[in-house]
């Protein structure tokens, strides 16, 4: 691993096995895996990575196709975050929204006035 990675770069990867005894066995085989060569990472709480999400995706389709950014979102609350500076800038706020309100109700429609008053498409 060390001839395709160096310490400190990020990278997407599965579990393929894990076993109590010993580390868990990564893989980066597959689509959507392997090195990401830039993004900026913003963290959110693991627990509310399934409304970031949405149901089938919604929520992230519209963050997505709002701001003109790609979001890759990990189990463990990480999310990096590719696109322009404003772009970035503008998801960056409504995540920590989705983050703030995953509780309450109405929460797709005040992303949605978010993204149209802040300049999203």
């Amino acid at each position: 691993m060390t001839e395709q990675f160096s310490v400190g770069e990020m990278i997407t990867a599965k579990v393929a096995a894990y076993d109590r005894t010993r580390d868990p066995l990564l893989t980066i085989s597959g689509p959507g895996l392997g090195k990401i060569p830039k993004g900026e990472i913003i963290r959110i709480s693991p627990s509310r990575v399934p409304r970031l999400i949405g149901k089938r995706g919604s929520m992230i389709k519209t963050i997505e196709s709002s701001t003109g950014c790609r979001l890759i979102i990990g189990q463990n609350g990480l999310v990096v975050c590719l696109g322009s500076p404003e772009g970035v800038f503008l998801a960056r706020k409504v995540i920590k929204l989705v983050e703030e309100e995953a509780h309450t109700a109405d929460l797709t429609q005040r992303v949605q006035m978010l993204l149209t008053t802040q300049g999203g498409t």
